[in-house]
């Protein structure tokens, strides 16, 4: 494409009206396979144009291989033999044509001609040239040079250009004439397939592709690759498909080639039925149009301002990610799991809990005391104690308690083991609820690119609605009224589409909170589709044929109920729970007739003593240094305040009011499982539908526009045809998103995320479900 819109075709002006065979000849630079497709389409719409009354014949096409001689000679060739018409394409036979002074035959040139080196009046419409026309279209050097310097501030840019194309055309004039009156400077770059591009940016800030198409294909994509890892911003004087390959803009629309083909075949008519080409029109309009590469602009670092979102059309930026860090859903939910800060916080009360049973534990440990005390007694006293009680002495003991049994102590360690695995069933809760919020972060945030990627297609729309609105008005077919009604139009989808990309960025910044990241982090995050990937065993089609039969679904339902209740943290929780009262009750009941029994032992010595009374009379027995005693004790309380009978009451109301939340619980979970049923019924329907809304919609809106576009519709029917189009395609593609979501709540409410186990596990899970089926029906 990009070398078919440089062609340039010449025409020989005569009548030949009256000839039943019309020969037409061709002169190009170089052709391609590229484009002898293009070739074989402009010869259809010439024969088709001209008419089934007149033969048209088209000899050999003459390539000059960028030589000025072999362009001449080509064209000698064409006026000696019997050619009634030229077309002529490529730069090379535009100097060749330019230099000779009359034109024995008509000649069409079209593609290569550049305002640039050409100062035509304003007013001048036709060549004035006996037989010669050009097709000129609004392409200009300067003018793409003003495009990106209103995109980036350049300091000085490298133009690429053909290596023959300075010797050919004053380049050099013109680029010195532009950058004379500007701050900023350039460096001609021409190229040949063995040039190191690389080595020759070195010194610039930005690149414009001003030529090129002497390149092949793959040489083309090397060099734009080059460009872009040296993170250069770079512009196209080519087009949209340089965009789409990688360059980051152009101000060249993606023109309509059938357009300009159409244009020749008139022409060729036109002097085929008498019309000299000097009088035939010059001009073919068409409204540049600033066009960005978003994920060559990511790639490259460049800022892009949301001013550009009104004025510019955007290429990529939804399927292909250039994030550092692009993420699954399965990563999502692993990385919450192990990271999430409430969780982390929940993991901590698991941890106290168990220093709760450790705590009760340790009462069946022994207590163990060692002291030594140093005593003064007055000298009167302790000389009249009989040795009894010196007056300085030091002396020491070991005390040893242990509990041998005691009903508070067992039941307060069944107790806090109760309590230590309910509250492991609180964070199972919790790890179930974080997973869930993944999840639905995930799906939403691609709910929500999706809603980006569409209202930038629809901000597209309003756009070249804008454009057919512009033209009706310009050919009387409308009034202003449909302009400015899309004027405004295109002011209120440039806001949604802002909001829209501010609201994708908060769902981002919702998935690095839950990750425990830093929010601001640049992520992504990979798409998910039915039967593909990690989704490809959620069959939905089969999920809706069973749910779909009124025999086999209530037996689905209730094994997937049944399966909620067993896994159910919430009812585990109450069950523990309930354990623990069941044990205080008992405590309290036949707990209290069971005395506690303990032992203590005690071991003193005396250490030293001395001064008055240190010495006993004589003849008194002398006592021993170290002395020991050993007891037990047995403990039954009689009556304690009747706080037995009433902490037995209490645990009954505890009991009761746990047996009403788990009914209630259970109550919950059936109806949750019911209410989701019906919601993936509704989610796998809508996939269907909403598939066959969007081809309809998209198929209505094109013909509203073309018939809007001929002056057969009003203004007020073709922006309802684009609201329902919108409409149905946020429908349709949010629509497997919404399915899965509603899968994902049926897991939560069953307590099992087959994202989260094994193969084997899922199996086994599928087994019961089939077996529990079978079993019923």
């Amino acid at each position: 494409m990009r070398k078919a819109v440089a062609i340039i075709f010449l025409s020989l002006s005569f009548c030949v009206s009256y000839s039943q065979t019309i020969s037409i000849g061709i002169l190009t630079d170089q052709s391609s396979a590229e484009s002898q497709p293009l070739l074989e389409q402009l010869k259809a719409e010439i024969k088709a144009v001209v008419g089934q009354s007149r033969i048209v014949v088209f000899k050999e096409v003459l390539e000059n291989d960028f030589n000025k001689e072999t362009a001449k000679s080509n064209y000698q060739s064409l006026l000696t033999k019997n050619t009634d018409i030229i077309l002529s394409f490529g730069v090379i036979n535009n100097i060749m044509l330019y230099e000779q002074k009359v034109y024995p035959k008509p000649i069409i040139v079209f593609g290569s001609i550049n305002n640039d080196f050409m100062n035509l009046p304003k007013d001048k419409n036709t060549s004035g040239i006996d037989n010669i026309t050009y097709l000129i279209a609004p392409f200009s050097y300067t003018s793409d040079l003003d495009a990106f310097k209103s995109l980036f501030s350049y300091k000085k840019i490298g133009i690429i250009v053909d290596d023959f194309l300075p010797n050919v055309l004053p380049l050099k004039n013109v680029f010195d004439t532009y950058f004379a009156e500007r701050e900023s400077s350039y460096k001609l770059i021409p190229i040949t397939q063995e040039t190191n591009i690389s080595s020759s940016l070195t010194d610039v800030d930005a690149v414009y592709l001003a030529s090129g198409i002497n390149l092949n294909e793959k040489e083309y994509k090397t060099l734009i690759s080059t460009i872009n890892q040296q993170k250069l911003p770079s512009f196209s004087a080519f087009g949209i498909r340089d965009v789409k390959n990688g360059i980051l803009a152009t101000n060249q629309p993606d023109t309509n080639i059938d357009q300009f083909f159409r244009r020749i075949a008139l022409d060729v008519e036109a002097i085929v039925s008498g019309t000299n080409a000097s009088e035939l029109p010059l001009h073919i309009d068409y409204k540049n149009k600033l066009t960005i590469n978003h994920d060559t602009a990511t790639q490259i670092n460049f800022p892009l301002r949301y001013s550009l979102i009104a004025i510019a059309d955007f290429i990529g930026g939804s399927n292909t990610t250039t994030s550092e860090f692009t993420l699954s859903i399965l990563e999502i939910m692993n990385d919450v799991v192990g990271n999430n800060l409430s969780l982390k916080a929940e993991k901590k009360d698991i941890d106290l809990s168990q220093q709760d049973v450790k705590t009760a534990k340790s009462n069946y440990l022994p207590d163990v005391k060692a002291s030594v005390d140093g005593i003064y007694i007055d000298p009167k006293i302790a000389e009249v104690s009989g040795g009894n009680n010196p007056e300085f002495s030091t002396s020491g003991n070991i005390v040893l308690k242990q509990l041998v049994y005691s009903e508070n102590a067992s039941a307060n360690v069944d107790i806090q083991n109760d309590l230590q695995k309910a509250q492991q069933e609180v964070y199972n809760a919790s790890e179930l609820d974080a997973l869930l919020n993944a999840t639905v972060s995930y799906f939403n945030a691609l709910i929500l690119k999706t809603n980006a990627n569409i209202q930038n297609q629809n901000l597209q729309v309003t756009k070249k609605n804008l454009e057919y609105a512009e033209q009706n008005f310009e050919a009387g077919a409308s009034g202003k009224s449909d302009v400015l009604r899309f004027r405004s139009q295109l002011a209120q989808n440039t806001q949604s589409l802002i909001e829209a990309g501010n609201q994708l960025k908060q769902a981002f910044y919702t998935i690095n909170q839950l990750m425990n990241n830093n929010i601001s982090r640049e992520i992504d995050i990979e798409d998910a589709e039915l039967s593909e990937g990690i989704f490809k065993n959620y069959r939905y089609q089969d999920f809706l044929v069973l749910l779909d039969n009124p025999k086999l679904q209530p037996f689905l339902i209730d094994f997937l109920v049944e399966e909620a209740k067993n896994n159910a943290p919430e009812l585990k929780n109450i069950g523990y729970n309930s354990n623990a009262l069941e044990r205080n009750y008992r405590l309290n009941n036949t707990g209290r007739f069971i005395p506690t029994v303990a032992l203590q032992g005690q071991y003193n010595l005396a250490i030293s003593e001395s001064g008055k009374g240190s010495s006993f009379p004589i003849g008194s027995p002398n006592i021993p240094d170290g002395t020991y005693n050993v007891g037990l004790n047995i403990s039954l309380p009689i009556f304690q305040q009747n706080q037995r009978n009433i902490n037995k009451q209490t645990a009954k109301i505890q009991q009761d009011q746990l047996s009403i939340q788990k009914e209630n619980t259970e109550l919950n979970i059936e109806k949750n499982v019911n209410d989701i049923i019906l919601d993936i019924v509704s989610q796998i329907a809508n996939i269907e539908i909403s598939k066959i809304a969007e081809l309809t919609a998209k198929e209505s809106l094109e013909l509203t526009q073309n018939d809007y576009e001929n002056g057969a519709v009003p203004v007020i029917q073709l922006i309802d045809a684009q609201t329902n189009y919108l409409q149905s395609q946020l429908a349709s593609t949010t629509a497997n998103y919404n399915y899965l979501i509603a899968s994902m709540q049926l897991e939560r409410t069953i307590g099992y995320f087959f994202l989260m186990h094994s193969e084997a596990e899922n199996q086994a899970f599928i087994q019961r479900a089939n077996q529990f089926i079978l079993n019923k029906n």
